[in-house]
């Protein structure tokens, strides 16, 4: 039997596989976005490698002392800086954003433009 996929798994996909593949081809990692109703994920990933290079999220308990709600535009901002440090110290300064099926609106320009501010290039 065959898995129907819903609309937002197809943007995913289609998304994604365009990211993965030009990730590939110009042998950047990608910055990955995943967003929740309470916290914000973001990820740099190799493809090549198969290995995240670095990660912050809402969840973690140093962004929880900084940040009251983890939802929200600010909290983005905050995990985009965070996620940019640490790219930045594990020797990463150019990144594909991937967005995922997600809009650029909102939380997911609030961290775009923070990982921006603190020295990504995308």
């Amino acid at each position: 039997m065959t898995k129907h996929l819903t609309a937002e798994e197809r943007r995913t996909f289609r998304n994604r596989n365009k990211v993965r593949a030009n990730a590939l081809k110009t042998g950047r990692p990608r910055l990955n976005v995943y967003r929740s109703g309470s916290n914000i994920y973001a990820q740099v990933i190799d493809d090549t490698k198969g290995v995240t290079m670095a990660a912050a999220s809402t969840a973690e308990e140093e962004m929880k002392a900084k940040v009251k709600i983890g939802g929200n535009v600010a909290a983005a901002a905050a995990v985009g800086k965070l996620v940019a440090e640490r790219a930045k110290k594990a020797g990463v300064k150019q990144v594909i954003f991937d967005r995922g099926s997600y809009l650029y609106h909102g939380r997911i320009k609030a961290l775009a433009e923070a990982a921006r501010e603190g020295g990504l290039e995308f």
